[in-house]
């Protein structure tokens, strides 16, 4: 089974390949002008300036050192592949599905695909809590890609819902939209303090949530849709989120296993074997 999972993950990762080239518009159109725009960065008030899909690339290329990692030999009974592999084949299948299924317009059916992905990445970051690394490079490979991936994905999960909404004919216009914006931003800093608990405050997921919160701050003062109250609602959720992360890491640094991302193992004792 661990042969199996390996091949699998590595197949999921040339699906994942291909919905990415689908969604730079080289095999298909591009994500912004799919779904009849709604899911461009002047669509809505939550939408990210376009810059902040650079994030993608880092994203990628630690989704392509994790597949390689997990390939290689020593990873085929390791605690760390066995507890992640499956989930990370599924998060990778679900964002070509995610990027196929928006190029057919399908708006809420691409709203419960990142749903469905942001939970499996929530349960994949849960269990790296419970098998400590064997080392920084695998930290960043394995810990570092997925809490990007997860940090991302929660904010983009905001903005999903709020395109098919308005897409949908659910714009009520100033001032109540800027209302619901602010009460969105406000859930997506709640479900940033909650995730800084539940993972012990990791830093790239934080960073993720604050880069995405960022940008869609940017856009509303620099693009249409403009809302100065999104803004600052943006702003004031990526400091609560960052705030929040900062004091799990230090409630953390007092416990045994420490913080997520700095739980090395150095010793030999081997990680805890979870079922392929």
């Amino acid at each position: 089974m661990d042969r199996v999972r390996q091949v699998v993950v590595i197949l999921a990762a040339v699906v994942c390949a291909y919905g990415t080239l689908v969604g730079l518009g080289l095999l298909g159109t591009r994500v912004e002008e799919s779904s009849g725009g709604a899911l461009a960065a002047d669509a809505t008030l939550l939408a990210p300036a376009g810059p902040a899909f650079s994030i993608w690339s880092v994203i990628y290329v630690g989704l392509a050192a994790y597949t390689v990692w997990q390939a290689l030999p020593p990873a085929a009974s390791a605690g760390r592949a066995r507890a992640t592999g499956w989930l990370a084949a599924a998060s990778m299948v679900l964002n070509a599905g995610w990027l196929l299924v928006t190029q057919q317009g399908w708006i809420w059916v691409s709203v419960a695909v990142i749903f469905t992905l942001l939970v499996v990445l929530g349960v994949l970051m849960k269990r790296l809590q419970q098998v400590p690394t064997r080392g920084r490079a695998e930290a960043v490979v394995v810990d570092a890609t997925f809490g990007l991936y997860l940090g991302w994905v929660t904010v983009a999960t905001c903005a999903n819902v709020t395109a098919a909404l308005v897409d949908s004919g659910v714009d009520p216009g100033p001032p109540v939209a800027d209302l619901a914006a602010v009460a969105v931003l406000t859930l997506v800093a709640a479900v940033g303090v909650l995730l800084a608990r539940a993972l012990g405050g990791r830093l790239s997921v934080a960073a993720a949530m604050t880069w995405g919160l960022a940008w869609i701050a940017v856009g509303r003062v620099a693009d249409e849709p403009r809302s100065i109250s999104t803004a600052v609602a943006a702003i004031l959720a990526a400091a609560v989120v960052l705030l929040a992360t900062v004091a799990a890491r230090r409630r953390g640094a007092g416990t045994p296993h420490g913080h997520g991302e700095d739980r090395v193992m150095t010793g030999p004792t081997a990680p805890p074997n979870h079922a392929s």
